[in-house]
């Protein structure tokens, strides 16, 4: 949690060193980033930064959580949208359309989240990929159980593992079409929103086996 000082910044101040935080670690990662430019293109001094935050730990932290954050309240304002009278796996296909439509959309959050699964110091990573792992959980954990509950996921079906999958597709997904060697088999890089939906329906019926109820 950042400092009882941070919080005594105007809103515009957090709002501007956040965006130039998120900036700066999308386009260098966490570890390798300047804090320096941070605080330079914030308009504040360097240690500021160490009144508002405890350490550079914390600092990274916090900026993935509010990333995170956004993109979550983001996708789940989606998915409300998304019809819940259908069966799990077209649900689930109109999810993950939304899902990729929205990282097409926003640069910024993509990158973060880049910085975020290819940070390369352990100890950073373990604070990152902890801290926005907790956002995918809070949505997916529960959406599976509630499809399992309504008979769309099969009772013995491992909620665990399908929540796993999910955990290493999302990031995929959202990366795989705008950085290179990521997807050697599917072939995403490149592709639009809507030309990624054939991959998505067949990522969907390859899984399929291990969610459906018996015909």
């Amino acid at each position: 949690m950042p400092t009882s000082t941070w919080f005594r910044l105007n809103v515009a101040k957090r709002e501007r060193v956040l965006e130039v935080a998120m900036r700066e670690f999308g386009e260098h990662g966490y570890s390798t980033g300047s804090l320096n430019t941070i605080a330079r293109e914030a308009g504040i001094a360097k240690g500021s930064l160490f009144q508002y935050f405890t350490d550079k730990l914390e600092f990274f932290a916090f900026v993935c959580d509010e990333a995170s954050r956004r993109i979550r309240e983001e996708m789940e304002r989606r998915i409300a949208r998304v019809d819940f009278d259908q069966p799990f796996d077209e649900w689930l296909f109109d999810v993950l359309c939304e899902w990729t439509e929205y990282w097409s959309d926003h640069p910024l959050e993509r990158a973060v989240t880049a910085a975020t699964n290819f940070e390369l110091d352990n100890s950073v990573r373990s604070v990152v990929r902890d801290t926005a792992n907790q956002h995918y959980l809070q949505v997916v954990h529960p959406s599976l159980k509630l499809w399992q509950e309504r008979g769309d996921i099969r009772a013995d079906a491992d909620i665990d593992v399908l929540a796993t999958l999910l955990l290493m597709t999302l990031p995929h997904l959202a990366l795989a079409p705008y950085y290179d060697g990521l997807d050697p088999v599917l072939g995403l890089r490149g592709r639009t929103p809507a030309e990624q939906r054939p991959i998505i329906r067949r990522l969907i019926e390859g899984v399929k086996p291990m969610f459906a109820p018996p015909a």
